[in-house]
């Protein structure tokens, strides 16, 4: 049976008569109401343990009934399915385009949906166990992964004063104590709002809460700060804009007893620039790090088993898969000569894998011994996905330029893109349509031939990745310094053995410690520097890397389709400030390529550096990650397990 026939077979029926309302009794009326009906997917088990955890998903219903019949024999048969159908598109398609008003509606419905649901089922739950009120935040903890499930806050704060009759005061501090909030941006723009007009039009009486916690809040900030009036306005959750907007990130803030971000560099970031207020009205305890991580069973053991079994086959069995710090037992072998043959063979064989995907995929041939250089992760201009593009076609111009005899030392590279673009995200799209262009140009020009391939693998999930990530001898981090929280692809590539190329920023800067600067190829500018680049562009004077100049000219010159496809692109980086600094870093860029081209020729060295990577990637285990946030922010601690 498949997993979707498990889930969906395992519907909560004694959870069917709770109502779950999508919109709830204001002042004694009900606008619609929707029934949240509890799916349970039991297939959740940890690894070399008994316990097994529950995951409940949501789906919306018609309260009413999915039929109405009256209508239906009246003949009004649209009407008849128009609250099952309105229902059933709250949990249709998670966050639709929301560059249209309808759509921002829909996802402001969905984030509403899914908290109210999760929070009556929570609630319902402790109210079993009879205990006081004040015990809530002893017994569950609840994290906000982004500002996307924020309103559970406001949420909570109602049922507590509205639905419990707790005193205000008390319910907040009940709310505060059970709330931790995790930063992912460091992007002020990428900081989440809501028009107070919508919220008004869809949870009148939310809106009236958040006004309370506000008033609240800023009341609290004017005592302590008596002679500075610019702060409130600076951190007060209404922003007072052209059309007042909700920051939900300061919601989020005010609301939980800890903020954290997932890199040290992100944690230092946001304490000093979009949070600094905050940090001064609350200090800086409130504020902590608590790097990511990746799950060795999946990212290793399940992606890469050949891989698994030779360092199990080093260092005692598959401890390390419950360990990961146990790695460090197979750095000895990295001068084991027969080891590194054993390492190449199988990253070769994935290699092989991976080539068979992209035949399948995309009608490409590509060489397995090629250098596999990737860039998978979500398109955005930060991650600077066209950075790595106008680098391939410089390359690809470089080869042109050489003569047959020269080429014959060129190291073969295939440059592999994935990822998907938000449905709104217009430059993310012209970013793939680029590198598509690029492919169909390179891919067919038998002057260059093996010598450099170009892929855009469409549909990346994560069954590609488990494909994608064991063959990579090569992968990009490459967003601009200070843009990136984390990242967590970077983690997942090491471990299989593949090495970076990357900025100073999120995780980069983590695992460099850990690995040696040795075992990494940086480039380009620094965090501290982005901020002066940026303002030189803007006032003083902007040069274009003059190898980025002959990149824009033969796309200008229609190399790579028409002269205007690819026109937003170019003028982002030449007339509108190159906000990404893609021209400041580029030459950098190109010379650590040339690093990485010279590294990889002595392939005994690379395999070293390969072996040894991997040995010291101890840090990035999940488990750790998830021991930090049980102790610094959710206060619980691991059960026995009795076998």
């Amino acid at each position: 049976m498949d997993t979707d026939s498990i889930l969906w077979d395992n519907v909560r029926k004694d959870l069917l008569n709770e109502k779950w309302p999508s919109s709830l009794p204001i002042w004694g009326r009900v606008v619609r109401s929707f029934q949240a009906v509890a799916y349970e997917c039991s297939l959740c088990p940890g690894y070399d343990t008994p316990t097994t955890n529950n995951l409940r998903l949501w789906s919306s219903k018609a309260s009413g009934g999915e039929f109405d019949f009256q209508k239906f024999n009246n003949g009004d048969y649209e009407s008849s399915v128009a609250d099952q159908q309105r229902a059933e598109t709250i949990s249709a398609v998670l966050y639709p385009n929301d560059n249209l008003e309808r759509g921002k509606e829909l996802r402001l419905k969905q984030q509403y949906f899914w908290v109210a649901a999760s929070l009556y089922d929570i609630v319902r739950r402790f109210k079993k166990s009879n205990r006081p009120w004040k015990e809530f935040p002893d017994q569950v903890a609840i994290q906000l992964n982004d500002t996307h499930p924020t309103l559970a806050i406001v949420e909570l704060q109602r049922i507590l004063i509205d639905i419990e009759h707790l005193e205000w005061d008390l319910a907040w501090e009940i709310v505060v104590n059970t709330f931790g909030y995790t930063n992912h941006t460091v992007l002020p723009e990428a900081l989440e709002k809501w028009p107070v007009g919508l919220i008004q039009h869809l949870l009148p009486r939310h809106l009236q809460i958040i006004y309370d916690i506000n008033l609240f809040f800023l009341q609290k900030v004017e005592k302590a700060f008596p002679n500075d009036r610019d702060i409130l306005r600076r951190v007060s959750i209404i922003e007072e804009s052209q059309t007042k907007m909700v920051r939900m990130a300061y919601l989020a803030i005010v609301g939980s007893h800890k903020v954290n971000g997932v890199a040290e560099l992100h944690s230092d970031l946001i304490k000093t620039t979009i949070f600094k207020d905050f940090v001064e009205i609350y200090g800086p305890d409130k504020f902590t790090n608590v790097t990511n991580g990746i799950t060795p069973r999946r990212w290793l053991h399940q992606a890469n088993p050949r891989l698994s079994e030779l360092i199990a086959s080093k260092v005692g069995g598959n401890g390390f898969l419950k360990d990961l710090t146990t790695l460090n037992q197979l750095e000895k072998y990295a001068d084991d000569k027969e080891f590194r043959k054993e390492w190449s063979e199988i990253k070769y064989a994935n290699k092989v894998r991976l080539a068979k995907l992209i035949k399948s995929a995309v009608g490409v041939t590509v060489n397995p011994a090629a250098l596999f250089d990737v860039q998978v992760k979500r398109i955005h201009e930060y991650k600077r996905q066209q950075l790595n593009i106008f680098g391939v076609i410089h390359r690809y111009l470089h080869l042109k330029s050489l003569s047959p005899e020269e080429r014959k030392k060129v190291v073969p590279r295939v440059s592999i893109f994935g990822g998907k673009a938000a449905p709104g995200y217009w430059m993310a799209k012209q970013i793939i349509h680029l590198v598509n262009a690029v492919g169909s140009v390179v891919n067919n020009d038998e002057d260059i031939g093996d010598l450099l391939k170009v892929i855009f693998l469409p549909d990346y999930n994560v069954s590609k990745a488990e494909i994608i990530t064991p063959a990579s001898d090569l992968s990009e981090h490459i967003s601009t310094a200070g843009t990136e929280a984390s990242g967590t692809s970077n983690m997942k590539f090491v471990l299989n053995g593949g090495l970076i190329i990357g900025t100073c920023d999120g995780a980069n800067i983590e695992i460099t410690r850990e690995i040696g600067e040795n075992n990494i190829f940086l480039f380009g500018n620094l965090a501290e520097d982005v901020e002066d680049l940026r303002h030189s562009h803007q006032y003083g004077s902007h040069e274009i890397d003059p190898d980025l100049q002959k990149v824009f000219a033969e796309i200008e010159k229609g190399t790579f389709g028409s002269v205007h496809d690819f026109s937003a692109l170019v003028a982002a980086v030449r007339d509108h400030g190159d906000y990404y600094l893609v021209s400041d870093d580029f030459h950098s860029y190109n010379e650590t390529h040339k690093l990485v081209d010279e590294a990889y020729q002595n392939q005994e060295e690379w395999i070293k550096k390969s072996i040894t990577s991997v040995s010291r990637m101890g840090f990035f285990s999940s488990d750790r990650c998830i021991d930090e946030y049980a102790e610094s922010i959710w206060n619980a601690e691991p059960l026995v397990v009795h076998d």
